[in-house]
């Protein structure tokens, strides 16, 4: 059975210092301080994270997918790489930098990867002239973009001009939270990825919804990480929100938060076979995509094999979940 992975990240194994070419900090830096692994380090000295080469280098990510029978992986940036907060020429550079090194690791093993470019979305014109680049020269379906960029969340109507440049090019958006809403209540017992993310890609669903930006651009094709947040297990309570208080829910004169539901896309990285069934009960298989966000201990470092065990689910239902939908998706 042929298995596409939907969302897996990878970045370059150096890159110059950031700080130095600006003029200003905050960008990430990696220390090499041993074979085969490093820290991610803000240019400050803070720590950010530690990761193996499994997360720069394509060999070693082609041996996983191998072990696990994952035929092609869709590979987009690090969120904590963004860096939406620079000032938007640096941050056009930076995204250049990262969507030319991952058209060079597309190209370098045919078949096996597939490109999603990220964008300085600190600038919306900038951001669509990225977009288009990635689409008509580096050959991506798509792009990753965070669940807010800089505190706005994604029904803003600044970034209409960049909804409508995907839907007209036919380019496929990736929503990956990030800079998770609570992070000051959140920062203990690593919260902000166990609570903060699900809310804050919840925040990003229906702030699409409620703001009218899926009946304005009804051709984007849209995904959502963690297999939308929480969203699916709470759409209920946001539909009887819709009606319980319109005046404060339906301020765009919108539909019922329920009938969106096949409007857009999720992967399918809940960890449990049960959550995975409610999921499929709410969204319909042919709307969630198996992915693993490969590498990162959070995700699904068995490549869907509690998928591949669940016996109630057929061959045909499978085959969705691990390509059809996300073939759908970045129209593949």
């Amino acid at each position: 059975m042929i298995k596409i992975d939907s969302h897996a990240h990878i970045l370059p194994k150096t890159w110059p210092s950031l700080k130095d070419k600006f003029g200003y900090g905050g960008f990430i830096t990696l220390d090499h301080f041993a074979e085969g692994k490093a820290r991610m380090m803000r240019d400050d000295g803070l720590f950010f994270r530690e990761i193996e080469e499994n997360c720069w280098d394509p060999k070693s990510i082609l041996v996983d997918m191998d072990t696990y029978n994952v035929s092609t992986m869709v590979l987009c940036t690090v969120p904590v790489l963004f860096s939406y907060w620079a000032k938007p020429a640096d941050g056009a550079w930076w995204s250049g930098f990262l969507n030319d090194h991952l058209a060079g690791v597309v190209r370098d093993h045919p078949g096996r990867f597939i490109g999603l470019g990220t964008l300085p979305l600190q600038d919306v014109d900038l951001s669509i002239q990225e977009m288009l680049r990635c689409k008509n020269e580096l050959g991506f379906p798509g792009v990753e973009i965070g669940s807010n960029i800089n505190g706005q969340n994604l029904d803003d109507p600044i970034f209409h001009p960049l909804w409508q440049a995907a839907e007209e090019n036919n380019i496929s958006i990736f929503v990956h939270p990030w800079e998770m809403l609570g992070a000051d209540r959140t920062s203990s017992y690593f919260q902000q990825w166990l609570v903060g993310m699900p809310a804050e890609t919840t925040l990003a669903i229906t702030s699409m919804i409620f703001g009218g930006v899926f009946d304005k651009f009804p051709k984007l094709k849209v995904m959502f990480a963690h297999a939308g947040g929480t969203f699916p297990f709470t759409v209920s309570r946001i539909s009887h929100g819709y009606h319980a208080r319109p005046d404060l829910c339906n301020v765009h004169d919108v539909s019922d938060p329920q009938e969106y539901i096949g409007r857009f896309y999720v992967d399918g990285i809940t960890h449990n076979a049960d959550a995975l069934r409610f999921l499929i009960s709410v969204m319909g298989a042919n709307r969630i995509a198996y992915g693993t966000d490969y590498p990162f201990p959070l995700g699904d470092l068995h490549h869907g094999e509690f998928i591949e065990h669940m016996t109630d689910l057929s061959d045909v239902t499978k085959e969705q979940l691990f390509s059809g939908t996300v073939r759908d998706f970045l129209n593949l």
